[in-house]
């Protein structure tokens, strides 16, 4: 992190690859600083109009045609970095975008981007702040529509939106404080004035214990919710787990203990992203890999948002225990091999991996479970660890304000002050220098 911010210092112009992988129809080249305007000249000519294509023969230092493509200058602070940039939208081959590469390179105090490096300066630039950088990274990786969408709040700045707001409301109590320890004597500001601050404080604790609880939420959608499928011995598990993929994820056999490791899936649910564990089969036994497969089946119980415990509905109905409190749909499988003449047992749902009965109702009971955990919710809501640990720190310290009567107005301001503190790092406007390298290690090239 440190070479980062010693290069951003010196300000050298920066460029990277910014489309998809090679090769493609169109490969976008970006390139952001003060040598922009230079370097448009030696390859492309005169810089064109801001913001408004033009088709340009792109040609090496020494005369040497590469392609024609068009070409997009933004000049600062008018672009994403904040910086003068400048984007080639050339033909994708591979051996044209390398020479194209290594002509940048060729440019006095410029070289190839870091991963994230755009975004930092855009950062640096105020263009944007460290929670919509999260969300705009979030949009990038995002599979599902749940998760496009709370990217888009973030990215956009809702949810920044909400922590300013917020930020504002303790500014203006601890204004409302320090006016009155500054002009008690006047007649113009009431002895009681700080009064009225605890009360707005007392409600404001309650938005952010709502917040608080908001955060396994949006966990959920960013992460996805976890579902992990429990059972004995060829009770299915493995087969179910390939009904669900539509193809062979896991080895299927007649015998037992074939699943020894935990094997697992992601699917789009509903427009959730939903994981789905396939673990050992849970017995006594005292062969060694088998028995750490049955403990690491259990450790990922104890962590999974729902468990589908599954038992053979053509033979004895033996269902696994589940640790207290965790959801549970009870699962009877193999239900082609049932005849009419059986006794029904008596479970949640019969599904059969063979032939297909029942997968599309687990698939709706599954995402019911995670619409009832998820609940009605605006998007504007925290998504990360670092947003609850900040969140919580907060509240803490306007509790503390609150509930410390016994202590002079000046304390109660100082605890005030952290909180507000605390929402700011959340945005990055202080205390973020340790978060800038592992945020941004986090974007691909070329963003």
């Amino acid at each position: 992190m440190r070479t980062i911010f010693m290069r951003m210092t010196v300000r050298e112009t920066i460029f990277a690859l910014s489309s998809g992988a090679l090769p493609s129809g169109v490969a976008i080249v970006r390139i952001s600083g003060a040598m922009v305007g230079a370097i448009c000249q030696e390859l492309a000519g005169r810089l064109p109009e801001p913001r408004r294509a033009a088709l340009r023969s792109i040609r090496s230092r020494n005369g040497l045609m590469l392609d024609q493509a068009l070409v997009l200058w933004f000049p600062a602070p008018h672009s994403f970095t904040g910086e003068d940039c400048l984007e080639l939208h050339l033909h994708g081959g591979r051996a044209l975008i390398r020479i194209v590469l290594e002509e940048l390179g060729s440019f006095d105090n410029c070289r190839m981007a870091e991963a994230g490096e755009f975004s930092r300066r855009a950062f640096e630039h105020g263009k944007l702040d460290l929670v919509e950088i999260e969300g705009l990274s979030d949009l990038l990786a995002a599979d599902t529509e749940m998760q496009r969408r709370l990217a888009v709040e973030q990215s956009s700045g809702g949810l920044s939106a909400v922590y300013e707001t917020w930020r504002a409301k303790l500014v203006e109590a601890r204004a409302m404080i320090e006016a009155e320890l500054d002009f008690s004597d006047e007649g113009d500001i009431p002895g009681s004035v700080s009064e009225r601050v605890w009360a707005d404080m007392h409600d404001f604790a309650g938005q952010l214990e709502r917040a608080l609880a908001n955060l396994k939420t949006g966990e959920i959608i960013r992460d996805g919710f976890k579902v992990v499928i429990a059972g004995r011995p060829n009770a299915g598990k493995s087969s179910l787990l390939n009904a669900l993929a539509g193809r062979d994820v896991a080895i299927v056999t007649e015998y037992e203990g074939t699943t020894r490791d935990i094997l697992h899936i992601e699917l789009d649910i509903g427009g959730f992203a939903v994981h789905f564990y396939d673990t050992a089969g849970l017995r006594e036994t005292a062969e060694p890999v088998e028995r750490e497969g049955i403990r690491r089946a259990l450790a990922k119980m104890e962590e999974a948002d729902l468990v589908l415990s599954l038992s053979d509905g053509s033979e004895l109905v033996d269902f696994v225990e589940v640790p207290a409190g965790l959801p549970v749909i009870r699962v009877l499988t193999k239900c082609d091999l049932m005849i009419d003449s059986d006794m029904k047992p008596t479970g949640d749902i019969l599904v059969s991996s063979a032939s297909g009965v029942g997968i599309d109702d687990l698939k709706r009971k599954v995402l019911s479970h995670v619409e009832a955990r998820v609940g009605a919710f605006s998007l504007a809501i925290p998504s990360r660890l670092r947003h609850g640990q900040q969140l919580n720190e907060a509240l803490q310290e306007v509790r503390r304000a609150i509930a410390d009567t016994h202590l002079g107005l000046e304390m109660r301001a100082e605890h005030l002050r952290r909180a507000s503190d605390a929402l700011a790092r959340i945005t990055g406007r202080i205390d973020v220098e340790m978060l800038l390298g592992k945020i941004f290690s986090e974007f691909c090239v070329g963003k």
